[in-house]
């Protein structure tokens, strides 16, 4: 008689996860969205629970995700993708505890722009669900967004602006653009879905 060890059935999930990453490192967008749909919540219910508030949360996620996408090409399979993003989470987190410290001066290391190619402009499946809709409900379900994400949704879609100018009118680094923009697709496109039934 056989044993069946469970940790077997989740061999699949990870080949598939490290799959994501190896396409992310060819700079895929598709596996882009794939590692901040899944790993997203980890990292956020991390952050929420170490800064108890939401929007302090949010943007250490946004940030832990545009440095995780910058840097994925030294990322090491040996150890679990959530765990590198926590690391990279809480090392964000002791840079803003130390910065808004006045007796210490941190220099902000400046993000090569040029490394940075995460997003290619071809569109995503939530762009196709944004594109369809009709203008007047996609303003009613864009106002169901936070402030920062109707932000960036208006710059990016209605005033056309690209993702450098987005980053000097929020002053804001571009990877981080990037990636509160890919959040707000998805959260929107989220709504128009569940709005339609």
């Amino acid at each position: 008689m056989y044993r069946t060890n469970a940790p077997i059935k989740l061999q699949p999930i990870k080949d598939e996860i490290l799959q994501h990453i190896e396409k992310a490192k060819e700079g895929n967008q598709m596996s882009f969205n794939y590692l901040l749909d899944t790993y997203w919540s980890n990292v956020y219910g991390y952050q929420l629970k170490k800064v108890n508030n939401e929007n302090d949360a949010e943007d250490i996620t946004i940030q832990t995700f545009a440095k995780a996408f910058n840097k994925i090409h030294t990322f090491n399979k040996e150890y679990q993708f959530s765990t590198w993003l926590i690391a990279i989470s809480k090392n964000i987190h002791q840079d803003i505890l130390r910065k808004r410290k006045p007796s210490l001066i941190v220099q902000s290391s400046k993000v090569d722009e040029e490394a940075y190619k995460v997003i290619d402009d071809s569109p995503s499946p939530e762009d196709k669900i944004i594109t369809e809709q009709n203008l007047a409900k996609l303003l009613r379900d864009i106002k169901q967004l936070k402030p920062k994400y109707q932000e960036v949704i208006n710059l990016r879609f209605f005033q056309e602006l690209s993702y450098k100018e987005i980053s000097e009118q929020l002053d804001e680094p571009m990877n981080n653009v990037k990636v509160k923009l890919l959040r707000a697709k998805k959260l929107l496109a989220e709504i128009i879905e569940k709005n339609k039934s």
